[in-house]
């Protein structure tokens, strides 16, 4: 966790590419046109204690080398990567990063200038999830979600807030998957809820069940894992993590099963099975796309979604991976 790392693998031809070394619990995403890849990083002068230095930097994806940096306040959240805890706008000009002191804001930086130019209060809600261009939403505690709309100088223009889910009433996870501008989340029971922000007036969308059959429900099957849900926009599908005889306290486990659901109809139209029990999922965005799941053993397990076929395990690629990345 004191240094983290970014492996870039080949999952056609199964072979790993390169190593990119991040600061500490570093979360990272890709530019939107692929050239760049950004890290959150946090150093400490003595390793695990010192002055502590909070920099974004951009990595070239073409040659794995750091391509510039840009000093950032020293409030970025500290926990496993996940998605959302930073994040790109549709146009690549700015970079967002979440922060938790334990009061919760976002940093903004302008790529093309390369600086600071921001930080927005989010006082209750936690995570950026990108919108367009230059907005940005956020998962509130009193079951809202925030959206902040900025000018093209990244300040706020505006924020208004919209009821989405009753958070006495059930668990909502907030690490969500995105087609587009439309967000889907699941509660840890299952119940999925989407919110469509493509419009000037956020739309929550109908919400609808992954456990759909009676006897399913009686087996007590329920989402599950840390990155436990994946898309593929071109086949419109999402993908779930999935555990029989679900447990309150265990229900981030690994699970070897994932469930495959049609967005139109809303309905299971399949189920692939992995040979290893898997954590986190991503799916590539193409028209022949892959899903991968990092495994226990620091492993990479790779599904063709046109045939619905595991092609592959590549083995022990890194330790405790907690997010895969990929275009």
């Amino acid at each position: 966790m004191i240094t983290g790392r970014v492996v870039v693998v080949d999952p056609e031809q199964k072979r790993m590419l390169g190593m990119v070394s991040t600061g500490f619990t570093a979360p990272s995403t890709l530019s939107r046109d692929g050239k760049s890849l950004y890290t959150a990083d946090l150093f400490y002068s003595r390793g695990t204690y010192g002055v502590r230095t909070d920099v974004l930097t951009a990595w070239d994806t073409s040659t794995l080398s750091p391509a510039w940096e840009v000093t950032i306040p020293s409030k970025r959240a500290m926990s496993l990567t996940q998605r959302y805890s930073i994040g790109t706008s549709a146009d690549d000009r700015f970079v967002y990063i979440y922060n938790f002191t334990p009061s919760t804001s976002i940093t903004v930086v302008n790529a093309e200038s390369k600086s600071v130019v921001g930080e927005l209060a989010i006082p209750g809600c936690v995570l950026s999830y990108p919108v367009g261009e230059r907005r940005i939403a956020s998962l509130c505690g009193n079951g809202n979600i925030q959206l902040i709309t900025l000018d093209d100088a990244g300040k706020e223009v505006s924020r208004n807030q919209t009821k989405f889910f009753d958070p006495d009433a059930e668990k909502l996870v907030e690490r969500a998957v995105n087609i587009g501008d439309t967000y889907y989340f699941t509660t840890t029971t299952g119940t999925v809820r989407g919110i469509d922000f493509s419009a000037k007036e956020p739309k929550v969308l109908p919400a609808w069940e992954l456990v759909q059959e009676e006897a399913d429900k009686k087996a007590g099957w329920a989402p599950g894992g840390w990155q436990l849900m994946a898309v593929a926009p071109k086949l419109n599908r999402l993908y779930v993590l999935m555990h029989d005889t679900h447990e309150a306290m265990k229900w981030e486990d690994p699970t070897p099963f994932i469930w495959v659901y049609d967005l139109k109809t809303q309905k299971r139209i399949g189920t692939l099975d992995a040979p290893n029990p898997v954590w986190n999922l991503r799916a590539t965005t193409d028209d022949k796309p892959l899903l991968f799941g990092s495994n226990i053993n620091g492993g990479l397990e790779i599904f063709d979604l046109v045939s619905g076929k595991h092609t592959g395990t590549m083995d022990k690629i890194t330790k405790t991976p907690t997010q895969v990345l990929s275009h």
